[in-house]
């Protein structure tokens, strides 16, 4: 009996034409790079690669040396020896540490009551995405020869790295070395838990002062960085508690905050200082893609501030890595291909890839197209939807399609390489996948990116159902199997099209969907997305925007509609959105006799992790199509 199961799953891989396609124990195979840096003679890129076993449950990581004008990878094993340090400077070394500020536990309170597993609160951020609050703080620590250390942020209640994604590009070292500038938001609970405010702080070595650089500004300021010149420039977001502003480079320039992007109508991902100082290269969602842009930089001259898209083409690229020259060292990737370290040289508009953890297996398989397709929106708006066909692609034969519903909400829909979503994996199990840069998506105009918030149930649904309208009038589209699936904000979407579809759709699946936007408001752990997205609380009745995201916007009134299968999974440690969100949803289904199922990951967060929680994930995602479409 095992053997016939292996031979199916293998047999699952073969497409028609004898060729292999991708499946989910292939994906999760997959070598996952990470570019380190460049070596200190400037003549490699150092980087690692991280390997999933689905027999040992976790991932193994090697890490590489290759030329950066491409060749032989070579394996090493004292990767930090190879690369600068830009955390030591002198006698100083910087680095960060959890430390114990707060009281939280019984045994804190009560020392001789030290078996006691009691957490008490007087105020909000009690939890963060996936993990209580325990009364430690991540704090940047200085450390000199003699192993003496100094905490920059001494006994205060704060964060640095920023929890709960942070690292050491949080903590930055003055040019001249005599001062750490560092990011964090210095609020603490409720106050914490309802705003965006982060600011630069500039600590003083010497007098052992801080001072905060940002005041000023009360939205999100990050990501700092000296120019060459040794000009402090970071990311700056202008409004609290709207952590999907637009995000605009900063640079301080005597005396002066010149924000270079402030006209351009787009949003900046990161960015990178060019070696002579004339110009900052950064990354930006455009049209369904991640490219690489250049802003130059006037200082105080009156020479016009102008904003140029470098690269362009049908791939994302999502980090930049180094400039050698006219050549810029990033990574790339596309909706049939993992990321990998490219090369491009700007004065030849050539790319040359330089590594290839991935190339020999994809070699191997048949690809899906990828399309790119305009829909007239019922506002009369252009949208831009990719269309992903199945290998071996027959537009004589009616396929199942997928509408595909994406999270944040204002997240981008790009050529993004999923290790979960994975558009290769659902094309190529003989689904057509339809993926919609619908309303509050970056990469269309600011105007595009906001008029989502506050209006989760209006137009961005119309702009679903124009999407998957207008592609299933196309001959090789199943009409009588179209399902939508999707997670976060694209789990909420689903949850409101299934009252809404009026037939439509004969299948659903939502992971970490937001059910009811009531409760949603009351056990999330980032309130200030609430408070901004809904447009207030729920409790606000003269509040006339936020009480049309509770009732109107809010999927848990429709339920009476609901009549079509839905799959439901939920991290029981997601406290983004709560598993109580997929309980509701769950017990609803079944009260009401709709074929459902719920899935859920005891030890998982907002996302799956483990290796073989992941291919549970994906096999039971395919079982669940086979079933109901």
């Amino acid at each position: 009996m095992k053997k016939i199961a292996l031979i199916l799953i293998s047999m699952a891989g073969i497409a028609a034409n004898g060729q292999e396609v991708m499946t989910p124990e292939l994906l999760w195979k997959l070598g996952r790079i990470s570019p380190l840096g460049i070596s200190k003679d400037g003549k490699n890129i150092i980087y690692k690669v991280s390997t999933p076993s689905i027999e040992d449950n976790k991932s193994s990581s090697e890490f590489y040396s290759v030329p950066i004008t491409g060749g032989k990878a070579n394996i090493i094993k004292n990767h930090q020896d190879l690369i600068t340090d830009k955390n030591q400077n002198g006698q100083w070394v910087l680095s960060d540490k959890e430390v114990k500020i707060d009281k939280v536990h019984g045994k804190d309170f009560y020392p001789e009551l030290e078996k006691s597993d009691v957490q008490i609160f007087n105020a909000l951020d009690y939890r963060h995405w996936d993990t209580y609050n325990d009364g430690q703080h991540n704090h940047v620590i200085l450390t000199n020869d003699k192993k003496e250390e100094i905490d920059i942020l001494s006994n205060e209640p704060f964060d640095c790295p920023q929890k709960p994604f942070g690292g050491d590009e949080d903590y930055i070292w003055s040019p001249d070395g005599s001062k750490v500038i560092y990011v964090c938001k210095k609020k603490i609970g409720t106050d914490y838990a309802t705003s965006t405010n982060t600011d630069l702080y500039e600590y003083n070595i010497d007098t052992k002062a801080t001072t905060n650089l940002t005041e000023k500004n009360l939205g999100y300021d990050v990501a700092p960085q000296f120019s060459p010149s040794g000009d402090l420039s970071w990311l700056q977001m202008k409004r609290d508690g709207y952590e999907a502003d637009k995000n605009d480079i900063i640079v301080r320039h005597k005396g002066l905050d010149i924000n270079l992007t402030a006209s351009w109508d787009g949003t900046v991902d990161s960015f990178l200082w060019s070696k002579d100082n004339k110009k900052v290269y950064f990354l930006a969602p455009v049209d369904g893609t991640k490219q690489l842009f250049e802003v130059n930089f006037p200082g105080l001259t009156k020479i016009a501030v102008r904003v140029n898209q470098i690269t362009e083409g049908q791939f994302d690229v999502n980090q930049i890595i180094d400039f050698q020259d006219d050549v810029v060292l990033v990574t790339r990737s596309d909706m049939n291909h993992a990321n990998e370290i490219f090369s491009y040289n700007i004065k030849k508009k050539s790319w040359n890839q330089i590594t290839n953890i991935n190339t020999d297996t994809y070699s191997k398989l048949s690809l899906p197209k990828v399309e790119k397709r305009i829909v007239k929106t019922t506002d009369g708006k252009d949208m831009l939807v990719w269309v992903i066909l199945p290998p071996n692609f027959d537009a004589s034969k009616k396929y199942p399609t997928l509408l595909y519903c994406q999270g944040g909400p204002q997240g981008a829909l790009s050529q993004f390489y999923s290790f979960r979503w994975n558009f290769q994996v659902m094309a190529s199990q003989g689904y057509v996948v339809v993926a919609p840069n619908r309303r509050g998506m970056p990469g269309h105009g600011v105007a595009w990116n906001e008029q989502i918030s506050k209006d989760w149930g209006g137009q961005v649904m119309d702009d679903y159902l124009s999407a998957i309208d207008d592609v299933a009038k196309e001959n090789y589209v199943d009409k009588s199997r179209l399902g939508a699936v999707g997670a976060s904000y694209g789990g909420y979407s689903v949850f409101y099209l299934a009252g809404i579809h009026k037939k439509r759709f004969k299948t659903f699946i939502a992971h970490a969907g937001i059910f009811n936007t009531q409760s949603m408001y009351g056990t999330t752990e980032e309130v200030f997305f609430t408070n901004w997205d809904m447009g207030g609380a729920y409790w606000e009745k003269e509040n006339k925007l936020a009480q049309k995201s509770y009732t109107d916007f809010n999927p848990i009134t429709l339920v009476n509609n609901w009549d079509t299968p839905i799959f439901i999974i939920q991290g029981a440690k997601d406290y983004r959105v709560p598993m109580g969100q997929s309980q509701e949803a769950f017990q609803a289904a079944q009260l009401k006799g709709i074929k459902s199922r719920f899935m859920l990951f005891p030890e998982e967060n907002h996302w799956i992790l483990k290796p073989q929680n992941g291919l549970v994930w994906q096999r039971e995602f395919f079982k669940w199509l086979k079933e109901t479409l």
